[in-house]
């Protein structure tokens, strides 16, 4: 959403009375330092000392002063007089041949003598060397920074270590609602109280409630976190805080702390507002021992202070937003500082399709088949959801189209999951042929097993991603429960590819890296974390730290028991990959029509795949 930033309004500093007068010494030191001496150096003529002592000799010069080891003499060229310079050198016999020599003026010697610089005192020296341009420098210093900070308002902190830096919204310019928030309509029942609280709160007041101080809000990248506390700003029609965690740790100690003050001040007196703090776990990451940044620790205890310190009946609300709600202080979540957690998860499949209609409005279209679309994008966020969205739109343009099409939504989806498609990459036809069967490995495999997701399409394209091919399958809804059985299968379809290779080419490729690379993961997720194992049973073997941001997993066993974690995998993979290599070989036939097709078409639709199946089953 475009918004506009509502700059503060600030008192235009006072103006320094000495200012004129120091401006003034500078630009006099300037031009006796750097322009006058170039007009000067500009009218006297350098020469050499054996064409100073020719003249002298001819009787040319008129004058001669020696000064800090250079002569500077006068010639006279009938009405013309010129300025020489030269350097002085050890001539013992010099002062004998200016008395001796004859001048330009007839009966008249040359003048000569040696000018003794004068030497100022020590103290002066100082003065004017360091303290004068210090303190010249510094006021200009300080004058720079009042006019930055002047101009720039609450958003700019360059030379004012006390502002905040937060950026405040007007209320004015606050435009999102919760009508362009779509797919967490759970997060936004939660939030609708606090708007209703700043619309009526003598309804709370009445019966003693107390507005609640803080909620934070917990979930993966690109769920709308940011998105949904604009939203409760422009619900509200209250002033909104905007500010990163990151934006308080600062180099010097302290300053993090003075940002936090400053911020809740400014924000009590704009009450009722909403302050909103973004990647809080930057500041609020658990106190131990080991900390080793008294910055932070302290920005955190200044947070935590003014927390407490304000009055939840003037209407100032906090959210906080973060992927790392393990990693944040005890002190920080309790009741009385962030009262409520909101969870903003990845959208389900209805949540997809009103994710898509909302950015769909932005864009011309036909009519679009949601369903396939939101089913095409199960585990998407909502940022990834506009992505696609807006991929589809340029695609269109490139294709010569003012419409999106759900064609057009269908090849985002994979350009956003696999790449685009590489046009220039040729397989020879060896190649080609065991990626084919590679591809219709998996889709045979998972067509004749019970508890696994429908085919939707194969391809043997490339893709910028480093597929030279692949096999997307789509469940016909969402799946809150996984059982023993499905994710079996789903090893068992991974391992399909391999085993069409072994079975065709009696041999391996280099294909099935990214196969073997989930099926490991799956597999050992169903022995230490899912209780899948016999031999283990429901015994916890490995705990996942950082859930939102990928799920880092450590194990919590021995070595002798993590070796045996290794053999209970791999037992259980080799069990998944002997049921795909049975379930191709018993139907070598409808694979050999299945990968001719596709070697033809080099992209078939899961109907397409299931119609060659439904034919090879009624001629069996």
């Amino acid at each position: 959403m475009n918004t506009t930033q509502n700059e503060q309004t600030t008192n235009a500093p006072k103006r320094n009375p000495y200012m004129g007068f120091l401006w003034g010494i500078l630009i006099v030191l300037l031009l006796n330092g750097l322009i006058f001496p170039k007009i000067a150096e500009q009218q006297i003529v350098e020469t050499d000392y054996g064409s100073f002592i020719n003249k002298v000799d001819s009787g040319q010069v008129k004058d001669v002063a020696i000064k800090s080891g250079k002569i500077f003499f006068t010639t006279e060229d009938g009405d013309k007089t010129k300025l020489y310079q030269t350097g002085e050198t050890n001539d013992p016999q010099l002062v004998e041949r200016l008395l001796n020599a004859d001048s330009p003026n007839p009966n008249n010697k040359i003048a000569f003598n040696q000018i003794v610089p004068q030497e100022n005192s020590p103290i002066l020296n100082f003065i004017l060397m360091w303290i004068l341009p210090g303190l010249i420098f510094y006021i200009i210093w300080r004058q720079v920074g009042k006019s930055l900070q002047a101009r720039m308002g609450a958003g700019g902190n360059f030379l004012s270590f006390g502002n905040s830096g937060a950026k405040i919204y007007a209320e004015s310019d606050i435009t999102t609602t919760f009508a362009d928030v779509a797919g967490q309509d759970e997060a936004k029942e939660t939030l609708t109280e606090i708007v209703d609280f700043l619309h009526n709160p003598a309804k709370y007041t009445e019966i003693g409630a107390s507005l609640p101080k803080g909620a934070l809000l917990v979930g993966p990248p690109g769920t709308g976190k940011t998105l949904i506390a604009r939203a409760v700003a422009g619900e509200a029609k209250v002033p909104f805080f905007a500010i990163s965690g990151s934006e308080f740790v600062q180099m010097f100690v302290g300053m993090g702390a003075a940002k936090v003050r400053d911020l809740f001040k400014q924000a009590n007196e704009k009450a009722p507002c909403i302050i909103f703090i973004d990647e809080i776990d930057a500041i609020g990451k658990r106190r131990d021992t080991g900390m080793g940044n008294d910055e932070r620790e302290q920005t955190l205890n200044q947070l935590l202070t003014e927390m407490d310190g304000f009055d939840g009946r003037k209407g100032v609300v906090i959210l906080a937003a973060t992927n790392r709600p393990e990693s944040l202080d005890k002190a920080l979540l309790r009741p009385g500082r962030f009262d409520r957690r909101i969870q903003m998860e990845l959208p389900d499949l209805e949540g997809r399709k009103a994710i898509l209609s909302v950015h769909l409005k932005k864009v011309k279209h036909e009519q679009i088949d949601m369903d396939v679309v939101a089913r095409a994008t199960a585990g998407s966020s909502g940022a990834e959801m506009a992505n696609i969205v807006n991929e589809a739109a340029l695609r269109a343009v490139r294709m010569g189209r003012k419409t999106v099409t759900t064609a057009d939504l269908e090849e985002s989806v994979e350009t956003v999951i696999a790449g685009a498609q590489k046009k220039n990459k040729i397989l020879s036809d060896t190649e080609k042929q065991t990626v084919a069967y590679h591809e219709i490995g998996h889709a045979l495999v998972a067509a004749m097993q019970t508890h696994s997701a429908p085919v939707h399409k194969i391809t043997i394209i490339p893709r910028t991603s480093g597929a030279l091919g692949y096999t997307m399958q789509v469940e016909t809804g969402d799946q809150a429960l996984m059982s023993k059985e499905n994710l079996f299968n789903r090893i068992a379809t991974l391992t399909g590819g391999r085993a069409a290779e072994e079975i065709i080419f009696h041999t391996v490729t280099t294909g099935a890296s990214n196969d073997i690379e989930q099926a490991t993961r799956l597999a050992r997720a169903m022995v230490t974390r899912y209780g899948m194992s016999e031999k283990y049973d429901m015994m916890g073997l490995e705990t996942v730290n950082n859930a939102y941001l990928g799920g880092d997993s450590s194990l919590t066993c021995s070595a002798d028991t993590a070796a045996d974690i290794d053999r209970e995998v791999l037992r259980m993979i080799k069990t998944a990959h002997e049921k795909a290599k049975s379930i191709l070989s018993e139907h070598l036939k409808v694979m050999h029509q299945a990968a001719s097709f596709l070697i033809e078409k080099e992209t078939i639709t899961g109907d397409e795949f299931m119609d060659i199946l439904h034919r090879y089953e009624k001629e069996s």
